[in-house]
């Protein structure tokens, strides 16, 4: 065997851009990337705060279907007319406003529920119908 020079045993490569990528190439990628990156943050933004609200307007339902269902199996049907208070549920407190209205005949009360958050917000509603009683 007989040895040979390093400059013998190595080829000279000259680099192309079929070998990589050029800077532009790089930071046009990047750019790309940016705004797919901030697309997706904004878009979980939007998903975390919708998620906030349908719990909060879950948390209202319950709210107005409570304040409903006690009017209706109460053993005195409610007078006609509107009545508001508050409710504590899920830690927070509720405003509820109950509007009861004698329906056409005169034989059934029509009770309406309204429930908003503290900011006001309607987060609840519910219309029920319930026997006047005589």
């Amino acid at each position: 065997m007989s040895a040979e020079a390093p400059e013998e045993g190595f080829k000279r490569v000259e680099r192309s851009a079929e070998h990589g990528f050029t800077l532009i190439e790089t930071l046009v990628a990047l750019a790309v990337f940016a705004i797919a990156a901030l697309a997706l943050l904004r878009l979980e933004g939007a998903t975390v705060a919708t998620a906030a609200r349908l719990q909060e307007r879950q948390i209202g339902q319950l709210v107005a279907r409570g304040v409903g269902y006690a009017a209706l199996t109460d053993p005195q049907p409610p007078v006609p007319g509107s009545e508001a208070g508050e409710a504590e549920n899920g830690g927070r407190s509720w405003r509820w406003t109950r509007t009861v209205s004698r329906m056409a005949g005169g034989s059934a009360l029509r009770i309406d529920v309204a429930v908003t958050d503290a900011d006001g917000r309607s987060a609840g509603a519910l219309a029920l119908v319930r026997g006047a009683g005589r």
